[in-house]
């Protein structure tokens, strides 16, 4: 059996990087007033930025359809001679998108095998899961191997992000726990995290630079319990038009743990939900 292991955009995949591990990304889509319905693929993270900036025109997110997922199948399975397929997706507790890939896994039945996992996460987390589960799938294992593989490495990350605003989350009904911030969204930059599939507030702090340094400082910590339990470990910095901020809080971590962390702009859809100014830190350790 040779597997083929699919992803969606949130998976926050740099296409080189996608295309070295042969991971095939389908687009979710993103809705902008005026503009219509494109793809994920067809506006930029910069052009949500500035549209959101402006605060004229509303934007939103839509998962892809049944439709669009067997397309991708079939198609991943006739380019790569593939026999099954793994379907990664971020949590089903913020998208439709899981349950569109179970409805397109319905209509291949007979066709051709399709695992569907909800990893629980998105961005890098869901990204170096999906590289784990196409290197075990290059490496021979079968789909339900390549699943496990993908949902050890999500389960063992964690994400930590600050935003200039929670409206956005607020907006996207993406907020989460989070939403009992919102009454004193004005004093304070908290701290999220993502956690069973959903956004969770961490810490509040009172200015955008102790925010930032609580990232690092979680960072550290959990890197270092990592290697004390024996994990290599991979660290990703994600921003959403904050390039100056991430590549400095990349620069402490490197300076604090000896690792380069990978340094991502949040895809078009996460931004729609994030913002502006949005930083975040994932830790994987190589479970």
């Amino acid at each position: 059996m040779t597997v083929h292991v699919v992803t969606d955009t949130t998976a926050c995949l740099p296409p080189a990087r996608a295309r070295e591990a042969g991971v095939t990304v389908v687009p979710l889509h993103v809705t902008v007033a005026g503009r219509g319905t494109v793809q994920a693929r067809e506006i930029t993270p910069s052009e949500v930025a500035e549209i959101l900036s402006r605060g004229k025109d509303r934007a939103s997110t839509s998962r892809p359809s049944p439709g669009e997922l067997v397309a991708a199948y079939r198609d991943a399975v006739a380019r790569t001679g593939a026999s099954a397929v793994v379907s990664v997706h971020l949590s089903g507790k913020v998208s439709g998108t899981v349950e569109a890939a179970e409805l397109a896994r319905d209509e291949l039945v007979g066709e051709v095998e399709v695992e569907v996992v909800d990893s629980g996460v998105l961005g890098m987390a869901m990204g170096y899961a999906v590289c784990a589960g196409a290197q075990a799938a290059a490496a021979g294992a079968t789909a339900g191997e390549v699943a496990a593989v993908v949902r050890r490495r999500a389960e063992a990350s964690r994400t930590w992000f600050c935003v200039d605003t929670l409206e956005h989350l607020r907006r996207g009904g993406r907020i989460g726990l989070a939403q009992a911030l919102l009454g004193s969204a004005l004093a304070i930059k908290p701290l999220l995290t993502i956690r069973d599939g959903e956004v969770h507030p961490v810490e509040k702090v009172r200015t955008r630079a102790k925010a930032h340094a609580r990232l690092v400082e979680r960072a550290v910590e959990a890197v270092e319990e990592a290697r004390a339990e024996g994990h290599e470990v991979q660290v990703a910095v994600l921003q959403l038009a904050a390039e100056e901020t991430a590549a400095r809080l990349a620069g402490e971590v490197e300076k604090r743990t000896g690792l380069v962390p990978d340094l991502t702009e949040l895809d078009p859809v996460v931004s729609v939900h994030a913002g502006p100014g949005t930083v975040g830190i994932v830790v994987a350790p190589v479970v």
